[in-house]
């Protein structure tokens, strides 16, 4: 198949209205192009789905940080904000596949490009595997019959730990299937687990702040806190917004997919995660008020899945919950869908081992199924972590976020040198509809400037080894580095392959 040049420089391609084609790109279109606006939408929101994501880490916030950590989550949605209106201009003048590891690598060059996308991939893998773990935060709330493991739910012990990661391999097996099915599938999947996912999250909403216990003041309160000090608190508490909003690049993702994808994927990355930090923000805002106790250790422990049945009564709540089980499939859906294209998109570049296998697209469903496969087996091999000891829970969701946030400044940090040395000037190409591709004009320096410094900082938070967070118990050293560590063995592994894959070239 046609792939771009293996030069170290990758050059912007030239500039042309374009209809969504891959042909300027140096690829053929294999994917099946098959994903209206909605679809679009879908894909970010659902990796980004504010009901798994809140109900699996509401509790680590609030047991870090109490009622105050909510004001953490206005000021990462702000800096995410940053983030993606950068990332909607390259999606209108990048609409391809793999879109971190695309864009980096057309903003600097092949390596640098490689290690962010390397980064990303195995960040969204292990994404994969904590979003699956969420499954253990609302499935015994619903019934205790799916506490298949001991009799102790909590995600933090070792008989929940246990039952999250074999509840997680049963999604993934699930999720597995519907990614090597079909396109038109997998859309539909997309689009009607996010409508409700969007219909449940307004509803929850809705009664727990017609269900308040207290005023909005009590967010000033840092009340049950552990972590001592504000900005303690408030450091820690972020780990809660900053795991819900990431992934809004999944429209980028799935732009050779989608229709028109230079007008729809920069509008889908920017409303996706708006809609998400606002509903997300105001159930968070509805869980402290609607919480029976603050500080009977519960929401410290149960989160969400406590607030709803209490407050809400077992029937509500857990049909609430129910419409949560679904958001938390669809997510992991969607999470592993968005890794499939990177693996598709950086082994059509000849970029990865297996490459050939990798990238080869089933002509009837249109779908890459070896990618499908890798990314199932691998989060299931992640999940046994949970075996081994219940700190891996945090230990791997921090992991993933502060990757994808890596990957994420490896785009932005370019992409500003770019501004600054006036490679990308303001274009004055058209989007499929001949209307003017997204573009943030004169903001785009001081606005890429603050997303870059903004997600180098949120790094470095989520990454700094907190033997509080990361090792309560004490006795795990690992655990407490365990960010770290996974991480200086990714870049490590990476250049490895990437050193003997340029040997091998020469000594041919």
């Amino acid at each position: 198949m046609t792939t771009t040049a293996d030069s170290d420089v990758r050059p912007d391609p030239p500039g042309s209205p374009g209809d969504g084609s891959l042909a300027e790109f140096g690829y053929r279109q294999e994917l099946h192009r098959s994903l209206g606006r909605y679809a679009s939408f879908a894909a970010g929101f659902s990796f980004i789905s504010v009901l798994t994501t809140v109900f699996q880490f509401f509790a680590i916030g609030y047991f870090f940080g109490g009622p105050v950590f909510f004001w953490a989550w206005p000021v990462v949605l702000v800096g995410q904000l940053l983030v993606a209106a950068c990332f909607a201009e390259l999606a209108a003048r990048y609409p391809i596949s793999g879109a971190i590891y695309q864009w980096s690598t057309r903003l600097s060059n092949a390596t640098f490009g490689w290690f962010a996308g390397w980064i990303m991939v195995i960040g969204q893998i292990v994404v994969v595997a904590a979003a699956a773990l969420a499954l253990q935060m609302v499935l015994p709330a619903i019934w205790s019959g799916f506490q298949l493991i001991g009799d102790d739910p909590a995600p933090t012990s070792p008989d929940g730990a246990a039952n999250a990661a074999l509840l997680g391999v049963c999604l993934l097996a699930l999720t597995t299937l519907v990614n090597v099915l079909d396109n038109r599938v997998l859309s539909l999947v997309n689009r009607v687990g996010v409508t409700a996912e969007i219909i449940g999250a307004v509803l929850i909403v809705v009664l727990l702040l017609t269900h308040s216990e207290r005023t909005p003041g009590i967010t000033f309160h840092t009340t049950g806190a552990a972590q001592s000090g504000l900005l303690g608190a408030l450091l820690v508490g972020s780990f809660t917004a900053a795991y819900v909003m990431i992934g809004f690049d999944s429209a980028g993702e799935m732009s050779e997919e989608t229709h028109q994808p230079r007008r729809t994927a920069p509008r889908t990355i920017l409303v996706a995660l708006g809609a998400a930090g606002l509903l997300g923000g105001l159930i968070v805002l509805g869980g402290l008020l609607a919480a029976p106790s603050l500080t009977d250790g519960r929401l410290a422990v149960d989160g969400l899945s406590y607030v709803l049945t209490s407050s809400l009564g077992d029937g509500v709540g857990r049909l609430l919950l129910a419409d949560v089980v679904v958001a938390i499939a669809v997510a992991t859906l969607a999470i592993q869908t968005s890794a499939c294209r990177m693996l598709f998109s950086m082994a059509r570049d000849g970029r990865l081992p297996f490459s050939g296998r990798l990238a080869r697209v089933n002509p009837r469903t249109g779908m890459p199924h070896a990618p499908a496969l890798v990314v199932g087996l691998l989060a299931a091999a992640l999940l046994l972590l949970n075996f081994a000891s219940p700190e891996a829970f945090l230990a791997i969701g921090t992991t993933c976020i502060a990757m994808l946030y890596l990957a994420y400044a490896m785009v932005t940090g370019p992409l500003l040198l770019a501004r600054l040395r006036g490679r990308f000037a303001t274009t004055t190409d058209t989007d499929e509809t001949g209307a003017p591709l997204f573009s943030l004009g004169r903001w785009g320096t001081p606005v890429n400037t603050l997303a870059l410094l903004y997600g180098l900082l949120m790094t470095i938070n989520l990454a700094w080894p907190r033997a509080a967070v990361y090792d309560p118990a004490g006795g795990h050293w690992y655990f407490q580095w365990f960010t770290v560590l996974f991480l200086t063995a990714t870049v490590a592994t990476g250049a490895g392959y990437r050193l003997w894959k340029g040997r091998s070239e020469q000594a041919l």
